[in-house]
């Protein structure tokens, strides 16, 4: 394949993922208007984010495997098509139930798309500085898409109603399908006959799910969710074709890099979420208002990254630039948590949303990279599709759990006299505050667990030897 081609597929792989960024994202925005339009409660308006997240997440891997036995361009469109209609009967749920359910179709649909896309770009470029500058193109698309949504989801759900935020993905969808179709290189699969663990799949998905009822609305369920746990590692033990082979485990950096993964994209997550409702409870934000207050932390990173992120990881490598990146998320997080109950943008929130930008901006690419290093050639799609799912796993716990701190803060307040709108502030508050802590968290084992030793030993030789010059 030419250097024009392997460009041009890069393109159209990154489309396919736009259309899922700017769905998130768009939904982000318009959550305070499906509260109010379909009588959500705070936890409940949770599930219009996590019944995506948990299809999303429990399906990725068998996507992933799927992929690698049908054909990873046939697994990409089939996906596409999957999440091009499950976006229409989201437009179309006048209720909780159906949006629900219809937001979990398309978080199959999405996870059938995306699961095979960073195991292609891995082998669209194998060398590490054609890499970097792929994850970053990837990154800035990623960030390009957060903006659009962010726009789009605030004058669509203004101008129109948020049914709307749902049925832009038909054009798109099908003009992505069709791009896609005629431009990318057809592969051939190893066959059904290989085996795809099917039941892996559905109890690695159960347990997700039974987890995040739990933390929403009955910790009893926790032990359910526990089991389900359970059965799944017994049955990836003992399967011919496991759906997470647990060898793959056996990498300390992929381990690591997983587990930051996770805990960085429960804190995203979480903010976005609270960050929401706060604009439009407390700051009486309408909804394209909300779209451009956000818009800084996609903006932000969509630029830092076509322009620095590459280079600086090739300068300073990115086990340097991940804990950068962290250091400067967190501390964003902390800034918005210990501001007023009522803040005025331009003072209390406008460099906070951009350091966050920039910290997802270096961090994001640099974990991809260090976390693909830790995995075998042969790998490479488990390990892709295993960093999408903790991400995506990690996001809908700590969504989950966000909320609900959220949601106990403000009645704790309220019970004590606090009036509504400071319990509320309160509440997104804290949730912002504890974000923040999970990205501390990723701090301690980047630098525990993520750091090379060699490269350490190195380091320390050749600083010990300037020295004695």
């Amino acid at each position: 394949m030419t250097k024009n081609s392997r460009w041009l597929s890069l393109t159209v792989l990154c489309s396919g993922f736009l259309l899922i960024v700017v769905d998130m994202t768009i939904v982000n925005v318009a959550l305070p208007s499906i509260q109010r339009d379909l009588g959500f409660s705070q936890s409940g308006l949770a599930w219009v984010l996590n019944a995506y997240l948990i299809a999303f997440a429990g399906l990725l891997l068998l996507a992933g495997r799927l992929g690698d036995l049908l054909g990873r361009k046939r697994v990409f469109l089939a996906g596409l098509a999957l999440f091009t209609g499950a976006s229409v009967l989201c437009g179309l749920s006048f209720s909780q139930e159906w949006l629900i359910a219809a937001r979990f179709v398309q978080g199959v649909g999405g996870a059938v798309s995306s699961a095979v896309i960073l195991a292609m770009i891995v082998g669209l470029f194998p060398r590490p500085d054609e890499q970097a500058k792929a994850f970053s193109v990837f990154s800035v698309i990623a960030s390009a898409g957060a903006a659009i949504g962010l726009l789009a989801g605030g004058v669509i759900t203004q101008a129109v109603s948020w049914h709307w935020i749902f049925f832009v993905n038909l054009p798109l969808g099908i003009a992505t399908i069709v791009v896609a179709w005629r431009l990318l290189e057809d592969d051939r699969g190893l066959g059904l006959g290989k085996g795809a663990d099917v039941l892996g799949a559905l109890l690695v998905t159960g347990a997700l799910m039974v987890g995040v009822y739990a933390i929403v609305e009955s910790p009893i369920f926790g032990v359910v969710s526990v089991a389900l746990l359970a059965a799944f590692i017994v049955r990836e033990l003992r399967a011919s074709n496991p759906i997470l082979p647990l060898r793959i485990f056996a990498s300390r950096k992929l381990s690591a890099a997983n587990a930051a993964q996770a805990l960085m994209s429960a804190g995203f997550l979480g903010f976005f979420f609270a960050g929401s409702l706060d604009l439009e409870r407390v700051m009486g934000y309408a909804p394209l208002q909300i779209g451009l207050a956000f818009l800084p932390v996609a903006a932000v990173m969509g630029l830092f990254s076509v322009r620095f992120s590459a280079m600086l990881i090739t300068r300073f490598g990115p086990l340097a630039m991940l804990i950068v990146g962290q250091v400067i998320v967190a501390g964003a997080l902390l800034w918005l948590g210990f501001g007023p109950d009522v803040a005025v943008y331009p003072v209390h929130m406008l460099v906070p949303m951009a350091l966050l930008g920039l910290g997802g901006g270096l961090a994001f690419p640099a974990l991809t990279m260090i976390a693909m290093s830790g995995v075998a050639p042969q790998d490479a799609g488990l390990g892709s599709g295993l960093l999408n799912t903790t991400g995506q796993v990690g996001g809908a716990l700590g969504l989950a759990i966000l909320a609900t701190i959220a949601g106990g803060r403000t009645a704790s307040l309220l019970g004590s006299g606090v009036d509504g709108v400071s319990a509320l502030a309160g509440g997104y508050h804290v949730s912002w505050l504890v974000a923040a802590g999970a990205f501390v968290a990723t701090l301690a084992i980047t630098i525990a667990l993520l750091r090379d030793r060699r490269e350490s030993k190195a380091e320390l030789d050749l600083a010990d030897s300037e020295c004695a010059a």
